[in-house]
């Protein structure tokens, strides 16, 4: 859809991951004259000719940032799922962070464009979820606390700007948990614990977003116009068992009470802060989205299959080459020998 110009780009959460390499990304754009990256502490990696302003979004600078620079087009990438951040600290960079930033946006008559990353987590996680999500669901069970919850009352506040600023193009989009070989997150801390602790009964189904899609998807929603709120995700599922089979990590099947305090006991061994409660129903009960609206408005599609994400997170982290373990396997083979 043709679209105009972004000429002045501000992207928050530039010190991150995928903020970094969505704004390396912009920069490369001959059409975009300047990409301006904030965050509250400085980027580790290079930025190119992004210029970086060190503002915390929470408060009023970033509307002075957005004002003196005439910046025309936002990328939000700032929404933090880090359960090692104290969670009083993660819901006022989500939420009062969103709506200091989605308050600039109001008053600046030179906004013309907001990108918005959210998560398909707004979906929540249920045994009584349908099959498939689209867009148009509700969630069954609307998540009632951490991220997930956070992201809601984020997609909330950006209704409401739509609202106040009908003349603005809006995009949200839904990722799916993001795998590849630079990311860093509870989901792939989770997966390269020397044992995996898993729900015993359950067997969830999941999905997965390659770091290149979904930087690319965040690309055209930037420098095109489609407007609406998308799922984003790579084709396919994978079960939680063929992936750990995959990825040739032991793994043991406890109940469900239990994984919480299994998780707490990741801190020591994999840098994971415990299970938040939406990273815990989702390895209970899975989620899949359909993506049909974003192939349908984009007439493209990612690159990478769930499978196929999965597969490159687990060459890059250099697992499986042991094979698939199964803790009881090994347990009943010892047994066995004995």
């Amino acid at each position: 859809m043709p679209a105009a110009a972004a000429r002045v780009v501000l992207v928050t959460g530039v010190s991150r991951f995928l903020g970094a390499r969505v704004a390396n990304t912009l920069q490369a754009d001959p059409g975009i004259e300047r990409v301006i990256g904030v965050d509250t502490v400085p980027p580790s990696m290079s930025l190119g000719r992004t210029e970086f302003v060190r503002v915390d979004i929470r408060t009023p600078g970033i509307a002075k940032v957005i004002s003196s620079a005439e910046v025309d087009t936002v990328v939000h990438l700032n929404l933090v799922s880090s359960p090692s951040v104290p969670r009083a600290k993660v819901k006022e960079f989500n939420v009062i962070g969103t709506m200091q930033l989605l308050a600039a946006c109001q008053r600046s008559p030179d906004m013309r464009k907001l990108v918005v990353r959210s998560s398909a987590a707004v979906y929540g996680s249920s045994p009584m979820d349908p099959a498939v999500f689209t867009e148009r669901d509700e969630p069954v069970e609307a998540p009632t606390s951490g991220y997930a919850k956070d992201a809601v009352e984020v997609e909330g506040y950006v209704r409401g700007l739509c609202r106040r600023r009908s003349d603005l193009t809006v995009s949200v989009l839904r990722f799916a948990n993001f795998l590849g070989p630079g990311v860093d997150s509870p989901l792939t801390r989770y997966l390269t614990m020397p044992v995996v602790p898993t729900v015993l009964g359950f067997d969830p189904r999941l999905q997965f977003v390659h770091e290149d899609d979904g930087v690319e998807v965040l690309r055209r929603m930037t420098v095109e116009d489609h407007p609406g709120w998308f799922n984003v995700a790579g084709d396919g599922v994978l079960l939680l068992s063929q992936a750990l089979r995959r990825a040739g990590r032991p793994y043991l099947p406890v109940p469900a009470p239990s994984l919480s305090a299994i998780g707490d006991m990741g801190r020591r061994f994999a840098g994971l802060s415990g299970f938040s409660p939406e990273l815990l129903r989702w390895l209970t009960y899975g989620r899949v989205v359909d993506t049909g609206a974003l192939v349908d408005e984009l007439a493209w599609r990612p690159k990478y299959e769930s499978a196929a994400a999965f597969a490159d997170f687990v060459s890059a982290r250099e697992l499986g080459r042991g094979g698939p373990l199964h803790l009881f396997d090994r347990l009943s083979g010892l047994i066995g020998r004995g």
